[in-house]
């Protein structure tokens, strides 16, 4: 008897691993879908709140949508144009930058050379290559553009799903057939998520419009497009302000000197080092419930799963899939591994 139950768990565990390798086998194939679908959802939490102040404010709930949906268009296509029109130059100058950076990395050996430090050429420029930063820069940004090319499709289903906030409870009690079911753990979720969301935007929001200032001020090309990239990558948590300095650095290399590599390195210091240690953990209050090595993980995972999108949103959603497995006792086992220590101990 006892064997018959081992087995009978053992092939459930089977059966429970391939269909999560099933799953995410199809979510990669469908991955541009995917990806569409995600960014609608992050649009349409960032664009809840106002919704419903509108709705308090006696607005009705189809004019409401229309209020938020085209501030948020012309929002977009007011940045859009901006950062467009940088974007451009940066790629007309990329192939003469390309060759700038080599030339400053050539010098940088004969420099370290006579100085007693020997680096081959190949060693510079195949394994380091700071030219192919770059280029790395210039295609994560038009791998962005392409999804939204298809900003008809995302602002047509955050319309639809902004549209529907406010009656999706009421369905739900419908469905479970209880009209005053009450969802405590799920709204809690769902304001977490929503303010998390919010919050972060308008930090990074910060962050964009402060190293836009300072690389203005020292005179960088392209400064829209720093700030622009500032802004995206610090939705990647630990290491996103840092691969936003990269770029930016190489950038006052070739252009102003080694002096102002330092000035921007420190201007992305004390940036991420005030927004980090100062206005987030105030604004953000309790932390988010996910262990460090977690939050590293789920950046690996999801990077690799959905690309750029699945990177900037890897925290909602590995929140996301700890509240599922919050929500049964068969997998709740799950959650605590994902919870912080703080988290579990309580």
């Amino acid at each position: 008897m006892a064997e018959q139950s081992n087995s009978s768990r053992g092939m459930r565990t089977l059966v429970s691993i391939a269909a999560i390798v099933i799953i995410i086998a199809g979510i990669n194939l469908a991955q541009s879908v995917v990806v569409l679908f995600l960014v609608a959802v992050f649009l349409a939490l960032l664009g809840t709140p106002p919704v419903l102040w509108l709705k308090e404010k006696r607005v009705p709930s189809g004019i409401a949508v229309l209020i938020v949906m085209a501030v948020m268009i012309i929002v977009i296509v007011l940045i859009g144009a901006q950062i467009g029109s940088s974007f451009s130059s940066f790629s007309d100058e990329l192939p003469l930058l390309q060759t700038r950076i080599r030339e400053q990395v050539l010098e940088l050996s004969v420099v370290l050379t006579r100085k007693g430090i020997v680096l081959t050429n190949k060693f510079l420029l195949e394994y380091i290559n700071p030219a192919a930063v770059m280029k790395l820069t210039a295609n994560l940004l038009t791998g962005l553009g392409s999804v939204l090319s298809d900003l008809v499709l995302i602002l047509l289903t955050v319309t639809f799903i902004l549209l529907e906030v406010s009656s999706f409870p009421v369905k739900l009690r419908t469905v479970l057939g209880d009209p005053k079911q009450v969802f405590p753990q799920f709204t809690k979720f769902a304001t977490d998520m929503k303010r998390y969301m919010v919050i972060k935007t308008l930090i990074n929001l910060l962050a964009g419009i402060l190293i836009a200032l300072w690389m203005y001020i020292l005179g960088v090309q392209f400064p829209v497009l720093w700030g622009f990239l500032a802004f995206l990558l610090h939705y990647i948590p630990n290491i996103g302000s840092a691969i936003a300095a990269i770029p930016a650095m190489l950038m006052a290399l070739v252009q102003l000197g080694m002096g102002s590599v330092l000035l921007v390195a420190i201007g992305y210091i004390i940036i991420g080092f005030i927004i980090g240690n100062v206005i987030e953990p105030r604004l953000m209050g309790r932390k988010l419930g996910l262990s460090t090595l977690v939050v590293f993980l789920s950046l690996i995972f999801w990077g690799g799963l959905l690309g750029l999108i699945g990177a900037i949103l890897c925290i909602p959603l590995t929140m996301t899939l700890k509240f599922a497995f919050e929500s049964s006792e068969s997998t709740k086992w799950v959650a605590v591994l994902l919870g912080s220590e703080k988290f579990n101990d309580k």
